[in-house]
């Protein structure tokens, strides 16, 4: 901006600062690189300017123009290391009605009958009150919502802004608003829950504060409740759904409060969201579906013996409602529904390369919490990603169903989606080898196998799953078993002998020639010969020849299996 410019601005000339200030942002709206502004001093001249406009009452008027100009500066993080902002996150945080309540001034306008008022030493919701009853203006809600946009850059942007903002109790008077039976405009709603989300996220023991000192599960919990229950659901509403759900993942991340006092808390908090699956579960719009991601991504925080709050114990004489049902075993399980569809909704997206992982490994993460957790759930869930065997014409990791997916994560070198996704396949199979190598093949579970210690066909030890049968084989199962590869998971047609038509001195040469190769591999370092040792996992061996070693007890096992 230019020096007349900038001198015009420090006039205060209503009109043309209006007009000046227009200008700027509507040519700057995308303006990201500051290289221009850090010329003789100017983004620190203008940023100057504008907090002299801010702090000045009679410019009441031109409040939100100049937080627009305010917003556009806070891009520039290089300009804010510079500044001394103590003073000017204050204005902000008065301009937002966050100040601390020690000194609040409610700004008002005298043709909507709102007025001035300095409160001292009382409470913030009763210092609004009591000045007039004040009613929330446009104007006034702009100028709320444009500092908050303004604060919510400069927190993500400067660690003094974040230190200024812990100093005022920022994150108090914003759960004091929570608490409030005070109605706020749902944009102000919005941007005080992306100011404490992003506060939570950037200071940690801000997640503690609320969590503990300020029992925001609790307050955050009942608000969520109480927003869940209002009949009209805006684009508006799923917007600020969302953030509170952001900030209570925040703040339950990492719990430190007593085991029963947090069960308590747990429980109440996966009732609420059970509701939320349900009531958005049909993920109709993009909005409905963040919802849900966002719902998904707080129960991973939940600990598994409170996530059986998913469950509805069903009752047959209950009337039935227009909202779809899912019964399992007793037990009303659409919630679990909802995340096995949305897992595969993201899945059949990532497929297109249109999902990043981070889609992905929550809702792995909480159905394997799940089906860990609770037997019923367990049941559900593998009723829903390993059904009866019926397709045995193809490889388990071709198709599109859940069961192909997460036996492509298998191999995956990805490390959080392949171990997410064998934990949740080897639980659905009771932790069992042979029935993991029936839905998943050998090839694609010996990794598994090698790392637990679980090759040469040995079980784990004291696994805690019922002795029901949940693995009874299907009749197109039966048909072709003995002709399923156990090492591809499929059925194999027969196929021609190799050998077939060969002469005993070309079967002789084909043999030499193949232990030749591996011989090769063996001294270049590519392959190295191993046995299963007695914990089940692979050891190697200094010469080919100590596998031989092996081969009266293998015949022995064998013999005792069959």
């Amino acid at each position: 901006m230019e020096e007349p410019k900038l001198e015009q601005l420090r006039g205060k000339n209503p009109d043309l600062i209006k007009s000046i200030l227009r200008d700027f942002n509507k040519s700057n709206d995308d303006l990201f690189n500051f290289a221009a502004f850090h010329i003789n001093g100017c983004w620190h001249a203008l940023w100057r300017a504008l907090f002299d406009i801010l702090k000045d009452d009679n410019l009441f008027e031109l409040h939100v123009v100049t937080l627009n100009t305010v917003r556009i500066l806070t891009r520039d993080k290089s300009s804010l290391l510079t500044e001394d902002l103590d003073n000017d996150v204050l204005c902000l945080l008065k301009l937002a009605r966050l100040e601390h309540p020690e000194a609040i001034e409610v700004i008002g306008d005298s043709n909507t009958n709102q007025c001035k008022k300095i409160a001292t030493g009382v409470d913030l919701d009763t210092a609004i009150a009591e000045a007039g009853n004040v009613k929330w203006s446009d104007d006034i809600t702009n100028i709320v919502v444009e500092s908050l946009k303004c604060l919510c850059n400069l927190v993500y942007q400067s660690a003094e802004c974040r230190r200024q903002c812990i100093k005022s109790n920022l994150t108090d008077t914003i759960l004091k608003h929570v608490t409030s039976s005070m109605q706020h405009p749902s944009s102000v709603e919005y941007f005080e829950m992306k100011l404490l989300f992003l506060i939570t996220a950037m200071e940690p023991a801000m997640r503690t504060r609320v969590q503990i000192d300020l029992n925001g599960v609790a307050y955050m919990t009942e608000w969520l409740d109480e927003k869940l229950a209002e009949k009209d659901v805006t684009e508006d509403h799923l917007d600020l759904l969302c953030e509170i759900l952001k900030v209570m993942f925040n703040i339950t991340k990492n719990s430190d409060r007593s085991p029963n006092e947090n069960e308590i808390q747990s429980r109440h908090l996966t009732g609420v969201i059970r509701n939320i699956l349900l009531n958005f579960g049909e993920m109709k719009i993009e909005r409905e579906r963040n919802v849900i991601m966002h719902a998904v991504n707080l129960l991973t925080n939940i600990s598994g013996s409170c996530l059986t709050e998913l469950l509805i114990k069903s009752e047959p004489s209950a009337p039935s409602t227009s909202a779809p049902q899912v019964f399992y075993e007793g037990y009303n399980v659409r919630a679990l529904e909802i995340t096995l569809r949305y897992l595969k909704i993201v899945l059949d997206e990532q497929d297109k390369a249109a999902a990043s992982n981070e889609l992905v490994s929550p809702a792995l993460t909480l159905l394997v919490k799940c089906a860990r957790s609770d037997r019923i759930m367990r049941h559900y869930i593998r009723s829903v990603v390993l059904p009866p065997l019926r397709n045995v014409y193809k490889r388990p990791e071709v198709g599109n169903e859940l069961r192909n997916h997460l036996c492509r994560f298998l191999t995956l070198p990805e490390m959080v989606l392949r171990d997410l996704a064998t934990e949740l396949l080897f639980v659905c199979c009771k932790e069992n080898v042979a029935r993991m190598i029936k839905h998943t093949g050998y090839g694609n579970a010996a990794g598994l196998f090698a790392k637990r210690g679980l090759l040469g066909g040995r079980q784990i030890e004291n696994a805690d799953y019922s002795s029901d049968s949940e693995d009874s084989d299907t009749e197109e199962y039966k048909q072709v078993q003995q002709s399923i590869n156990p090492v591809i998971g499929c059925y194999e047609p027969p196929k021609k002998s190799p050998f077939e038509g060969m002469s005993e001195e070309q079967k002789q040469y084909e043999a030499m020639q193949l232990v030749n190769l591996m011989d090769k591999l063996h001294r270049s370092g590519v392959v190295q010969p191993c046995r299963i040792g007695e914990d089940g996992k692979p050891q190697p061996v200094d010469h080919i020849l100590q596998l031989q070693e092996e081969l009266p007890q293998q015949k022995a096992d064998q013999k005792r299996k069959t």
